[in-house]
């Protein structure tokens, strides 16, 4: 997609299977006749080329479906000959547009499409700023992990930093211990790549503190607890959440939100070696909790605590966390549904109307406080992995609740990723719920 600078395009003309009939009949004969002679029917993605009467390219006739969404054009890009094209005034540009945007992403890093994507013509900065939050989350989940592990992912933070003028702040190493961080250190220390946590800040302190925290597990192994071959294969995305928040920041920044905004990053690779933590240790978290490890592929959890700790000290307002957490999530709601979990109501009513309003949708599941018992441990105040198989992604937010502090916090459990393309959802990595919450910020905080 590219800004409209007054180019020649094709002109897109737009149509849903509810008014056909009636459009139809506003039509010359020859059009007609191209609608007849290719079958149109206004189904989404479904699109004509009509010529012009002396026999020159005209417009282009694009079906809706029976409603306008960000399905209804996001085929199209790799349907439509390459070119330049540009949407006839709609109700509806927006949305169309930025479906047909998001359908135009394809990760090119390491292998060149096979062909380039027909390009729309669009005025409207916000939905190229953000098409690009999305990318940019996109790109850092499909970045393979042998240039996506720690230090990788903290060069992308600086760059989003310098970019925007934000401060950055990244502890290293051992002087992780020194300031507390012992899960972050513990989970990431048998990687070549040192463990970290990224903090990063930009905004007037006198506005509203909103803090965003991502799961930054580079790759996950499983640790001890070695994960088969078929559940490793996609673990470059498991540091989908730190993907969401950085892309998330973007958006924030460049619309220039008037928050003050914080995003912690703990950033690892779960990996084995000879001092990989073990089943049975136990951790001192920052905030002074004891958990015992009964599981190393339960991490996430692990270094989550420790950055949600840090954000609680400040009391802001809201800290919206992120994370490829369990597979009992996709489980209870698939893999194209986040699952968030909140302790405010309002605040989860917020977000699903947002996310319902831009098509990024999130269902609400339950902090059950009588499964809190399933976090019980004999030695210590937590264990990071219940044995009972049943409620795990409940169980690993009640977990997260413990550290998140009094204030208002959301917790979204996501998949990040694309098994199969769908129009305006390209198979890979993806962001889900990140626009929701953007959404719900401009909302509420914008002006």
């Amino acid at each position: 997609m590219m800004p409209d600078d007054g180019r020649d395009a094709t002109l897109i003309e737009v149509v849903a299977k509810p008014e056909l009939a009636a459009w139809r009949q506003a039509q010359d004969e020859q059009t007609r006749a191209w609608l007849d002679a290719a079958g149109f029917q206004a189904n989404a993605g479904e699109a004509v080329r009509v010529a012009q009467a002396d026999g020159q390219p005209g417009r282009v006739i694009a079906g809706l479906g029976d409603h306008a969404n960000l399905e209804s054009l996001g085929a199209l890009p790799f349907r439509l000959a390459a070119g330049d094209y540009r949407l006839a005034p709609t109700a509806y540009a927006r949305q169309l547009a930025l479906g047909w945007g998001l359908g135009a992403y394809r990760f090119g890093a390491y292998k060149r499409p096979d062909r380039d994507p027909a390009q729309l013509l669009v005025a409207d900065q916000a939905v190229h700023d953000e098409l690009a939050a999305v990318s940019l989350c996109r790109d850092l989940i499909n970045t393979p992990t042998s240039d996506m592990l720690p230090h990788h992912l903290e060069a992308a933070a600086r760059q989003l930093a310098q970019r925007n003028g934000a401060a950055i702040d990244v502890t290293t190493g051992d002087a992780l211990l020194r300031r507390g961080f012992e899960t972050i250190h513990a989970v990431g220390r048998a990687s070549a790549s040192m463990p970290r946590l990224i903090d990063m800040r930009w905004g007037e302190a006198s506005h509203p503190k909103v803090t965003l925290v991502g799961k930054g597990v580079c790759f996950d192994s499983g640790g001890l607890n070695l994960k088969p071959a078929s559940n490793m294969r996609l673990m470059k995305k498991d540091m989908g959440g730190a993907a969401h928040v950085l892309g998330l920041a973007q958006l924030v920044m460049t619309r220039r939100l008037p928050v003050a905004l914080r995003v912690l990053v703990p950033a690892v690779e779960n990996a084995v070696s000879a001092n990989a933590y073990r089943p049975g240790d136990v951790i001192h978290t920052y905030q002074g909790i004891t958990v015992e490890i009964d599981n190393t592929d339960a991490e996430g959890r692990l270094v989550l605590a420790d950055a949600l700790a840090l954000a609680a000290e400040e009391e802001p307002v809201l800290v919206v966390d992120f994370a490829t957490l369990t597979g009992a999530a996709r489980t209870a709601l698939g893999t194209e549904l986040p699952a968030m979990f909140t302790n405010r109501d309002e605040l989860a009513a917020g977000i699903a109307a947002a996310g319902a309003k831009v098509e990024d949708p999130v269902w609400r599941l339950p902090l059950f406080a009588p499964y809190r018992r399933l976090l019980k441990s004999k030695v210590a105040d937590l264990v990071n992995a219940p044995s009972s198989p049943y409620a795990g992604a409940i169980a690993a937010a009640l977990f997260l609740e413990r550290f998140a502090g009094k204030g208002a916090w959301v917790h979204f459990d996501i998949m990040a990723w694309n098994l199969t393309t769908r129009a305006a959802h390209p198979e890979g990595g993806e962001a889900m719920g990140l626009r929701a919450v953007y959404g719900y910020l401009a909302e509420r905080f914008g002006s």
